[in-house]
């Protein structure tokens, strides 16, 4: 079931997404050779804490920590440990916290150091196609209309977009319906209405989009250990257009 949200609880969202992408900024600035993703985590939290909001992700469904952090070749999911990052390491991080009740969600791919010029178009590709899907968050359109475009986006550029994966619904729970793919076929899927609000969160790979889940039931690496990309935000569907949440005013009237 598709929960449409009000314009208050929308406001709420956006306040949920401001922490996740104050938090993420802070993190970028911290984000260097040597650094642990252990250490990523226990500032991501801290800062929550300090902003009056709840980690979302840390006992979600038996998640062990606050960040999901992933290197390289780790799609999403990677949970943070004491390895530290190097030179020329790209590295996700995905984060979500809880305010009044309300979830917010967003991630971004960033490079270590120096990485390969290979690294940085990739990241820069996945970026543009989160951008490029958001901009087909209209009431009206469907679904499948924001993950065409990525898809188009990124095999232009020959890369692959994972399959097993997907963006979705988010308000008072961290998943909700619909699923948001990153592919599909114009006007198919759940047409998109007033309230409606999507995590839409690209995630590209250099080489074939197969996935491998590790023994810890949450890593998931690319089969071909090429690497992969991922960005994420959760936008509002509203009369005058997506309200990007935490990252942009509410959209003005033309």
């Amino acid at each position: 079931m598709i929960f449409c949200k009000t314009w208050s609880e929308i406001q709420t969202m956006d306040r949920c997404n401001r922490v996740v992408l104050d938090v993420l900024q802070r993190l970028k600035e911290i984000v260097a050779p040597g650094v642990t993703t252990d250490d990523l985590d226990r500032k991501a939290e801290e800062w929550t804490k300090q902003a009056g909001a709840i980690p979302a992700f840390k006992g979600y469904r038996g998640y062990p920590k606050s960040l999901c952090a992933s290197p390289n070749d780790v799609i999403v999911h990677g949970i943070p440990s004491k390895r530290a990052l190097r030179d020329g390491d790209i590295i996700g991080l995905d984060y979500g916290v809880i305010i009044d009740g309300f979830y917010g969600d967003g991630a971004m791919t960033l490079p270590v150091g120096t990485v390969s010029p290979a690294a940085e178009k990739l990241m820069k590709v996945t970026e543009e196609s989160l951008y490029l899907g958001i901009e087909e968050v209209k009431i009206g359109n469907r679904v499948q209309d924001i993950g065409h475009r990525v898809q188009t986006h990124a095999e232009k550029h020959g890369y692959t977009v994972v399959l097993e994966f997907t963006g979705h619904g988010i308000g008072r729970r961290l998943h909700e319906d619909p699923q948001v793919p990153n592919y599909g076929k114009p006007g198919f899927g759940e047409r998109l209405t007033d309230g409606m609000v999507l995590a839409i969160e690209p995630m590209l790979c250099a080489g074939s989009s197969e996935v491998v889940v590790e023994d810890d039931q949450w890593t998931a690496r690319t089969a071909d250990g090429s690497l992969a990309a991922h960005f994420e935000r959760s936008v509002a569907v509203t009369p005058r257009g997506p309200w990007i949440l935490g990252e942009t005013p509410p959209p003005a009237a033309s």
